[in-house]
């Protein structure tokens, strides 16, 4: 299997510009564009590119989040699939082929949104090193059929392919984006070549860019003439701008900072975003489940959703929160777990990253709580790309961890097969257990949508009765929104920011 690993939680947030009406706006009405020439939009992103825009990797969600790509499918406010750039789908051949219709499109260079032109896209996506994270585990192949069709076939049967079409990182791109570049690097070219509303004409660097509206956009006229992207890592750097009024968006504003901006200014969202506890199940000091136990029970998790978040969060309950509304009620006790055991000053290494600015003081109270059961704690704090590596390799016994389990596919069995699974390859915790695998196994195989979503559930009790995680608070997103400023896409899946009708 490829490793679709690398800078995963570096995509914070696959714009569906048919489907925002389903989340709640920025203020005003998002019915759709106008035939007026608009303001730019000044828009702050929190993640600079990462691999020149492409969107096999971190960079895909950018691309999206500016309006710029879309796939053949999107979610809607339910966490299914829903059309976009195909009008429909069906399932044949025993579940290992779907069909997909395409409505009339174009891309933004202007050739048409063809059958081929989709199958060759959809290809250069499966073969794309690494991988994309919706196609983990997942071998498939894509051809052009009569009419207006697709056919994506699957090694097996895939009840979820069209959760995992509406991925930012498969997003359908035209031929000339995987020119004479994509054969060097293998990295697709976004500029000119996507079908959104939003189209790329100039890119600075890490530092900024330039996109004007595509006029002949199929689901009609953006009412913003442009976007003037900057990406601006440091949380109070955009803060402070939006406060100037250099800035109309500014996405991802850090807790710390949103007292700074006026009541009106600023939106906070639920999130499917968890940051959670992983604690090492197979080598360490935790290996023993008796001393995870400990350390779970050692954790006053009220105090993160109230202090560290300020209120901007939801004390943890499990792998997925009250943004995954269908979870509500489905929950049940955690299964198997074991008897806690002295943790007699033994030594857990513990780590997090600085990209998001809470997790250092999460990873703090952590410590503290940890050393007041009886645990030795050291900690270290990394940018992201430098500790990834060691994570994922079990170098550490303890792990704070912000993780948006919709994110890559919509499908919340997924999350539980590559974080949790013997052969996840996100599987930070580093957990396998026989009971926990069955679970998921199960759950993998159903294909109708609710008995699918009471498999994950059950599954989730599994991963939760073995103190491989500890969900610690259930995040809100803070977008900072200018007076004035409308239709700004709040959406809990942080796939969306702005759409045809975000405007000032």
């Amino acid at each position: 299997m490829r490793s679709h690993r690398r800078l995963r939680l570096l995509a914070p947030f696959l714009l569906v510009p048919l489907m925002t009406s389903c989340f709640s706006s920025g203020g005003g009405s998002d019915s759709g564009a106008d035939d007026g020439d608009g303001a730019r939009l000044r828009v702050a992103l929190a993640f600079p590119p990462a691999e020149n825009l492409s969107p096999y990797g971190a960079d895909a969600t950018l691309l999206s989040r500016l309006a710029v790509t879309e796939g053949l499918t999107s979610l809607d406010a339910n966490g299914s699939a829903a059309p976009a750039l195909a009008e429909s789908w069906q399932q044949e051949d025993g579940g290992k082929s779907w069909t997909f219709t395409l409505r009339e499109a174009e891309f933004q260079d202007g050739t048409e949104v063809t059958p081929a032109a989709v199958a060759e896209s959809l290809t250069h996506a499966a073969r794309a090193e690494p991988a994309p994270a919706a196609l983990s585990g997942t071998d498939l192949t894509a051809k052009a059929g009569s009419g207006r069709t697709v056919t994506v076939t699957t090694d097996a049967p895939d009840p979820v392919l069209p959760l995992r079409l509406s991925s930012p990182s498969l997003a359908i791109l035209s031929a000339k984006a995987y020119g004479k570049e994509y054969e060097k690097s293998g990295k697709a070219d976004p500029v000119g070549t996507a079908t959104g509303p939003f189209e790329i004409t100039k890119v600075n660097g890490t530092s900024s860019a330039a996109l004007d509206r595509f006029d002949d956009y199929w689901g009609g006229r953006a009412q913003a003439a442009g976007i003037d992207a900057r990406f601006i890592a440091d949380g109070t750097a955009r803060a402070n701008a939006l406060r100037s009024g250099e800035l109309d968006i500014a996405e991802a504003v850090p807790v710390a900072q949103a007292a700074t901006l006026d009541k009106g200014e600023r939106r906070d969202t639920a999130t499917t975003r968890t940051t959670s506890l992983l604690l090492n199940s197979s080598s360490g000091t935790l290996k023993d489940a008796g001393l995870r136990a400990t350390a779970r029970a050692a954790l006053d998790t009220s105090v993160f959703a109230k202090d560290v978040y300020e209120g901007y969060g939801d004390e943890g309950v499990g792998i997925y929160g009250p943004a995954v509304t269908w979870a509500e009620g489905k929950r049940g006790k955690p299964v198997g777990r074991a008897a806690a055991e002295k943790a007699d000053g033994r030594t857990v290494t513990l780590a997090t990253y600085d990209n998001r600015p809470e997790l250092p003081e999460v990873a703090q109270v952590v410590k503290e709580q940890l050393e007041k059961a009886g645990f030795t704690v050291k900690l270290t704090v990394r940018e992201y790309s430098r500790l990834e590596s060691d994570a994922l390799d079990g170098k550490f016994d303890a792990f704070v961890l912000a993780r948006n389990t919709l994110l890559d596919t919509g499908d919340p069995v997924s999350v539980l097969a590559s974080d949790y699974s013997c052969g996840g390859d996100f599987n930070i915790a580093q957990l396998c257990d026989k009971d926990v695998d069955a679970a998921v196994r199960k759950a993998e195989g159903i294909s109708d949508t609710d008995r699918r979503r009471d498999a994950a559930m059950a599954a989730e009790a599994r991963v939760l009765g073995s103190d491989a995680v500890v969900p610690l608070v259930h995040q809100r997103i803070i977008t900072g929104v200018a007076d004035g400023v409308q239709g700004v896409v709040l959406d809990p899946y942080e796939r969306t920011l702005v759409s045809t009708g975000t405007r000032r």
